[in-house]
């Protein structure tokens, strides 16, 4: 198959598996120790959990879009643009 069949180069799938480790990560931070009915927990409203986990888990999802949007450069159509250019 040629390479302009497919909609994402090895780079946008690189992006995304970097992208969706970061998000795993940021939910990984959220996770810890919950209060039940008899006991109440105070650091379900840490730091890490409340500001840092969701702040990261946002960069890997932004980090995921800029994935799917990322167009790599194809060798090709530098190629292209250097024979237009000799044509002109």
């Amino acid at each position: 198959m040629d390479k302009r069949n497919y909609a994402f180069g090895k780079a946008n799938f690189v992006l995304l598996a970097v992208g969706m480790l970061i998000v795993i990560f940021g939910f990984c931070l959220m996770s810890g120790g919950s209060s039940d009915e008899t006991t109440f927990d105070i650091s379900i409203f840490d730091t890490r959990r409340v500001k840092i986990a969701p702040i990261v888990c946002l960069v890997g999802f932004l980090s995921m879009v800029y994935a799917i949007v990322h167009k790599p450069k194809d060798s090709s159509d530098a190629d292209n643009d250097e024979t237009k250019i000799d044509n002109v």
